[in-house]
C-alpha cells in the first residue's frame, strides 16, 4: 500500500494529453490551434504560434505534457501578444530522440536554438513545472535571449536527498511509465487539480489513446529520462544568478509540489517563499482554489497576473 501511495504522489507532475502525427488505429488528437514545424539540427520541433503582438510569450510545458497545455492562456493573451508554445523533444508532435539526455539544460539549449531559428524578439519565457526548471536554466545560461521570466509551479525549487533521488530514478523506468493503467491515469490527473474541470475528461481519453501510438515507447523513455534529468541537473543553487524580473506563480492548493511522501512537513507556501528569497528580482503570487495545473484550472486569474506583470515596468 505504501508503494502505491508513493507512486501516486511522484508520478509525472502533469499527465496532459500527448498527441502524435502517426499513430495506430487512426487515433488522432489535434491541438486547438494550427501546428507548425521547424527543424533544429537533427530534430523536428512542433509549435503553435498565434497573435501578432510586439512582445512574444514563449510557453514551455511540463513533464508528460505538450503545447496544448497553454490553450486557455493563448486564447486570451494572443489579443495582446505573440503567443508561441512548443512541444519539447520527446513530447507531443516533436521528435523523440532516444539518445537525448532530457535534462533541463538539454531542453534549455533546444529552446535557445528554437528562439534563434524563429528569430523571436522581446521574449517573455513562461515555463510550467519541468518547463519552469528548463526556463531557469535558459535564463541563467543565455540571459540575453529573454526579457522577463515567468515560472508557473516550477520544479527545481524543492530539492531531494540523494537517497530519495535514487528511489525515484529506480522506480520510473520506461517500462513502469508504459504500464500505467487507465485507473492510474485518471488518478494522476485528479492530483493536478483543486477541483477537476470537466474538460479534463477529454485529456484523459487522449492520454489513454496514446498508448497505441507508434512512438509511445520513445515517449516513455523521454519521461523516464526527464525525471532523472530534473534530479541530476539541479537549479536551486544558481537561482540568484537570474538577472531578469521574474514572476513566480503557485496554486494555493498544489498537491504535487511539495512532494507529500518525501516532505510531509513542507507546504507550497514555503516552496514559493524559497523561490522569492533566492531569485533576487522576483514577485510571488499564489492562485486561490488551484492545484498544480493552475494555468488551466484558473486560466483567467493566471492570464491576468501574466498580463499585469508584463505590462509593469
Amino acid at each position: 500500500m505504501k508503494q502505491i501511495i508513493l507512486m501516486l504522489i511522484i508520478l509525472p507532475l502533469v499527465t496532459y494529453a500527448q498527441t502524435c502525427d502517426k499513430i495506430m488505429k487512426n487515433i488522432v488528437s489535434k491541438y486547438e490551434y494550427e501546428t507548425h514545424f521547424v527543424n533544429l539540427d537533427t530534430i523536428e520541433i512542433a509549435y503553435i504560434k498565434e497573435g501578432k503582438g510586439e512582445k512574444t510569450l514563449l510557453f514551455v510545458h511540463g513533464l508528460s505534457s505538450n503545447a496544448g497545455a497553454w490553450s486557455k492562456n493563448i486564447k486570451t493573451l494572443k489579443e495582446n501578444f505573440t503567443c508561441v508554445a512548443l512541444d519539447l523533444p520527446g513530447y507531443g508532435k516533436s521528435s523523440k530522440p532516444e539518445n537525448a539526455s532530457y535534462t533541463p539544460s538539454y531542453f534549455a539549449k533546444t529552446i535557445t536554438a528554437f528562439i534563434d531559428e524563429l528569430k523571436l524578439k522581446n521574449v517573455i519565457l513562461i515555463g510550467h513545472s519541468m518547463g519552469g526548471q528548463a526556463a531557469i536554466k535558459l535564463a541563467i545560461n543565455s540571459p540575453e535571449k529573454i526579457d522577463k521570466l515567468i515560472l508557473v509551479a516550477p520544479a527545481g525549487i524543492e530539492t531531494f536527498s540523494e537517497a530519495h533521488g535514487i528511489i525515484m530514478k529506480t522506480m520510473f523506468t520506461p517500462e513502469f511509465v508504459a504500464s500505467t493503467n487507465n485507473e492510474q491515469i485518471k488518478n494522476n490527473y485528479a492530483l493536478n487539480f483543486y477541483k477537476q474541470p470537466n474538460e479534463v475528461d477529454k485529456m484523459i481519453e487522449d492520454r489513454i489513446a496514446i498508448k497505441e501510438a507508434i512512438d509511445f515507447e520513445a515517449h516513455c523513455i523521454a519521461i523516464s529520462k526527464s525525471i532523472a534529468g530534473m534530479l541530476n541537473d539541479p537549479v536551486v543553487d544558481d537561482l540568484a544568478k537570474i538577472p531578469h524580473k521574474t514572476l513566480v506563480l503557485y496554486g494555493k492548493n498544489d498537491r504535487l509540489i511539495p512532494n507529500r511522501y518525501f516532505h510531509p512537513d513542507l507546504d507550497v507556501a514555503k516552496v514559493g517563499e524559497k523561490a522569492k528569497e533566492l531569485i533576487m528580482n522576483s514577485q510571488l503570487n499564489f492562485v486561490e482554489e488551484s492545484g498544480h495545473f493552475l494555468q488551466f484550472e484558473q486560466s483567467e486569474k493566471v492570464n491576468f497576473l501574466i498580463k499585469e506583470f508584463i505590462e509593469k515596468d
